[in-house]
């Protein structure tokens, strides 16, 4: 495991999800440099700390630094310069997490397109410095004339494009013959690590890996699951993140638009979360369900690790996230199978009730039971 030096923001959520970034990516941190602020214009932190950053650096020889903030090109050489190592922003761990998960050939090609468009929005800075004789070898270009450089990214990223339109397509072909054959669909979507494949293992049997660690899943695994003698298809999809750039929501169009499709998503939240947590990673998964296209009438909330909140906790939780007069939320634990057969129960009225010609005014009447 290579070592790093993590420098993050002082809060202990963005701490731990950092830390966890880390960890799923393969560094091991050896020091972390907490600030309020990191948007300085140079470094992104202050001269003062860079000072004590050389030294830190120079004492422990980590294999890299990893700075949990969008960096611009500039900051990232500078601070490379100064500290003759290599700099990984968030968004370029998050791109080899994607790269050390993908394991399907569509979400390879996925992850590979988001490096493509990486590579691309630093182009510019990557050919100003070359040219300024100013270039260290991670962020060199090599012989690349400007033009070559960029046709080459754009030819890379049109082969990776049509490649998955391809994949599309395909995806297209079997909507349409799930829908001929008359299944109703469900998606489970949620922020990374909420236990969405651990339901998803839950409700229909299966042993996908399941893990604490961020993004396990990056591709999309469909399966059968009765409920009373009916079957349905559920869908498992990539977990969300907090800063997550649209072009990597982009790179998985192909993917997340399932979500457009289904006939529900089960939006999976971590109930344990602490308050903080709880209303950021929310905002997170309802921003992102809106940037993909999906409509709030077709979401159930499933409250997930509930077995490790009070009851009151939970209730205290549904009125913070404005779900207190929403008849679609259900306190559930995967671990526990803690109401489970009654999140079943809840998927079939709310498909039944879409059904109906007057769905839009119907108000779906949910057993007390499923916020307990």
């Amino acid at each position: 495991m290579n070592s790093a030096i993590l420098i993050t923001y002082d809060k202990e959520d963005t701490i731990n999800e950092a830390i966890g970034l880390c960890d799923a990516a393969g560094y091991q941190i050896v020091h972390t440099i907490t600030q309020n602020f990191l948007k300085k214009p140079k470094y992104g932190i202050s001269g003062g700390i860079l000072e004590k950053l050389e030294e830190t650096t120079e004492k422990l020889r980590p294999d890299v630094i990893i700075f949990d903030e969008i960096l611009k090109p500039s900051q990232n050489y500078n601070l490379a310069s100064a500290l003759h190592r290599e700099i990984l922003d968030r968004e370029a761990l998050i791109l080899e997490i994607f790269e050390s998960r993908a394991s399907s050939s569509e979400s390879k090609l996925q992850v590979k397109l988001a490096q493509l468009r990486y590579e691309m929005s630093r182009a510019k800075e990557k050919v100003r410095l070359s040219r300024a004789g100013e270039q260290p070898g991670f962020m060199g270009i090599g012989q690349f004339e400007v033009d070559v450089y960029y046709n080459d990214i754009k030819h890379r990223m049109q082969t990776v494009r049509s490649k998955l339109e391809k994949a599309g397509k395909q995806r297209e072909l079997h909507r349409v013959g799930r829908k001929r054959q008359g299944f109703k669909t469900m998606s489970l979507a949620g922020y990374t690590s909420a236990g969405k494949t651990s339901l998803f293992n839950k409700l229909t049997g299966e042993s996908k890996r399941q893990s604490k660690e961020l993004f396990t899943t990056l591709s999309t695994t469909t399966r059968k699951i009765t409920i009373n003698r009916e079957a349905f298809l559920i869908a498992d999809t990539v977990g969300f993140i907090s800063k997550l750039p649209a072009y990597m929501i982009d790179a998985f169009k192909s993917t997340l638009e399932e979500l457009i499709y289904t006939d529900i998503i089960i939006l999976v939240i971590d109930v344990s979360d602490s308050i903080f947590e709880l209303k950021k990673k929310f905002a997170s998964c309802m921003r992102t369900l809106n940037e993909v296209g999906v409509e709030q009438d077709r979401i159930i909330f499933a409250l997930n690790k509930s077995d490790l909140v009070s009851n009151y906790e939970i209730q205290e939780r549904v009125k913070i996230l404005n779900l207190i007069d929403n008849k679609k939320w259900i306190a559930v634990s995967a671990l526990a199978e803690k109401n489970l057969k009654e999140l079943k129960i809840l998927i079939k009225n709310i498909i039944e009730n879409q059904s109906s010609p007057n769905y839009k005014n119907t108000t779906l009447e949910a057993n007390d039971t499923y916020g307990n």
